[in-house]
């Protein structure tokens, strides 16, 4: 693979990371898991206000992560393409681990202590 491409990889690469660094845009990612909905959906599924959303989906859909089509008097938000929840679901895994290990340690150092 030429540099150059493998440069602009990384860079998209990194972009889409960041644009999934946020708990919210996380949570938004999860309720298009089951279809497309409109912000007004989107709020009332997360808690969170409409212009936060909004706020959220411009990034996300600035990044290729999410894109808009107009319905009638809506707007409808949907997942590109579905990978990127593949990605999102082994990264909580590899967390879900991570926490599950530490607290292994814990547990044997706390055992360690009382021996």
């Amino acid at each position: 693979m030429d540099d150059e491409i493998r440069k602009e990889i990384y860079e998209l690469h990194a972009r889409l990371c960041k644009a999934l660094a946020d708990p919210k845009r996380l949570l938004l990612l999860e309720s298009l898991r089951l279809g497309p909905a409109t912000v007004g959906e989107l709020a009332n599924g997360i808690g969170i206000s409409q212009s936060n959303v909004s706020q959220h989906l411009a990034l996300l859909r600035d990044r290729g992560i999410v894109h808009s089509e107009r319905a009638g008097n809506n707007v409808l938000y949907s997942l590109s393409n579905p990978k990127v929840l593949k990605a999102v679901d082994i990264l909580r895994e590899v967390m879900t681990e991570t926490i599950a290990r530490r607290e292994e340690i814990h547990r044997a150092a706390v055992a360690g202590e009382h021996r």
